[in-house]
């Protein structure tokens, strides 16, 4: 497998709960050096407490005599009478040495011995660790003292074994990371099924998906989050894009072949009574059928232009459409209409707004304009007007668009309007000419949820407009 196919192929519930487990295996570990650490301080300091206690038990009972130290009676604590007990008691002059050892310290000795012969302050207590002649290690506490004489100073130690703290703090540790271990693993249980739980609309938007794939549903339909409802509202949209699509190909199909009939009719005629006609008459016959076939065959040519325009139309909705700026395209397609009919010297007035806007595929603006204009140009006598303006008060939070062109051509009769503009009219039922334009037109207009409207042009011909609404993507579909 690629390593592009392995990107491609990588689960979404997956990902989140590498990524919750990653932060909760982080913060349960930093938790649990904290209390670890919280807790080894704390045992350290109740040692170094205890040590303090043991100190003064020692120093209430000592008497000193010549600079040597005696007790009168044993100390209260046992151990100091039993011999390699774990508490070893000391006292030291940093210019002498060692002045006296408790009875539990007869064979004990640190590995660094003068630990205890530092000099302290009065009142000065310095507690540490220190490793034995045998690699164990022991709590060491000193503190300095001045004696009664107010001359000398003395440091009185004591060394107790930390091995039943660390016994202590080892058995915590354990039990601290067996508890956050199963802390871990039941949130890493609860999180799995949170994020299960949580991404249940994406599974049920993957099944309606295979659901409609298989045909057996429409759309997406349900009640989706709103975080959702952008992309299901869309998904829509292409859906019924694409069906209608695929309707267009097919009533276009069929319309073409319908419509093709007759030509191929009226021609298999002709060239029947071309076989059949005389030999005397044949030039005069030739030629008046030939002109038949002619007109037969552009009434073909038209009928399979127009259909395929239908075909390959995009029927793009607002929503999902570009910004088009209307008077660059409308110029544009005014400059090549002047080259096309420069004979006819047309004169052509624009009253176009710089910010109108047209929201979809610029080829059907294009399309729109291009077929108005043709029909405008070819039909006119000498004046052409086009006007475009946005439009307040659309459906939604844009601006709408008012396109209007105008000529002074004879028009449109008034029992003719509604026919031309019948949405999927058959080319060969329309009359010649601007009935094919106008058909194309109204199909796509109506694509984009607008209207168009026939009327009388104060130039004395035709006036066609065109209104669009540009609804925003929760204003419907």
């Amino acid at each position: 497998m690629t390593v592009a196919a392995r990107t491609a192929d990588y689960s979404l519930q997956t990902r989140l709960l590498f990524a919750f487990s990653g932060l909760l295996f982080v913060f349960l570990g930093l938790t649990g050096l904290v209390l670890d650490s919280a807790f080894r301080n704390s045992i350290e300091a109740g040692a170094a407490e205890r040590l303090q206690v043991q100190i003064y038990l020692i120093l209430a009972a000592a008497e000193e005599e010549a600079g040597e130290f005696y007790f009168l009676q044993d100390l209260q604590e046992p151990r100091f009478s039993q011999l390699n007990s774990g508490l070893y008691g000391f006292i030291n002059k940093p210019s002498l040495g060692e002045l006296w050892r408790s009875k539990s310290a007869r064979t004990f000795n640190l590995a660094d011995p003068d630990i205890l012969n530092e000099h302290l302050g009065v009142g000065e207590a310095r507690f540490t660790t220190a490793s034995g002649e045998q690699g164990d290690i022991y709590f060491v506490l000193s503190y300095g003292i001045l004696w009664q004489d107010g001359i000398n100073e003395y440091s009185f130690s004591v060394v107790e074994s930390a091995a039943p703290y660390y016994s202590e703090i080892s058995n915590f540790r354990t039990s601290l990371w067996y508890w956050l271990g199963g802390v871990a693993a039941l949130l890493l249980l609860m999180q799995f099924l949170l994020l299960r739980w949580g991404l249940l609309p994406l599974h049920r938007m993957a099944s309606d998906l295979k659901e409609i794939e298989a045909g057996n549903k429409d759309h997406l339909a349900g009640h989706y989050p709103k975080e959702l409802r952008g992309v299901t509202d869309n998904l829509n949209l292409l859906i019924e894009k694409e069906r209608k699509q695929q309707a267009r190909y097919r009533t276009t199909l069929g319309d073409l072949a319908h419509s093709l009939k007759t030509p191929l009719a009226v021609i298999s005629g002709i060239i029947q009574n071309l076989a059949r006609s005389p030999a005397g008459n044949e030039g005069v016959e030739v030629g008046a059928q030939l002109g038949g076939v002619e007109e037969q065959l552009e009434r073909m040519n038209q009928i399979v232009t127009y259909q395929l325009q239908r075909a390959v139309q995009t029927h793009q909705l607002t929503t999902l459409g570009r910004q088009v700026n209307v008077a660059a395209a409308t110029q544009r397609i005014l400059d090549a209409l002047r080259k096309v009919y420069a004979d006819k010297a047309m004169h052509s007035e624009t009253r176009l707004d710089p910010a109108a806007i047209f929201y979809g595929d610029e080829r059907d603006l294009m399309e729109l304009v291009g077929n108005v204009l043709d029909n405008a140009f070819k039909y006119g006598r000498s004046r052409v007007r086009v006007t475009a303006s946005s439009q307040s008060g659309g459906a939604g939070d844009r601006a709408g668009l008012r396109l209007a062109i105008e000529d002074d051509g004879p028009g449109i009769p008034e029992d003719k309007v509604e026919y031309v503009l019948q949405r999927g009219a058959r080319a060969d039922t329309l009359l010649q000419g601007q009935g094919i334009g106008l058909a194309v037109v109204t199909d796509i207009v109506s694509s984009y949820k607008g209207t168009v409207r026939v009327g009388r042009s104060e130039l004395g011909g035709v006036l066609i407009e065109m209104l669009f609404n540009t609804p925003t993507l929760s204003g419907g579909n």
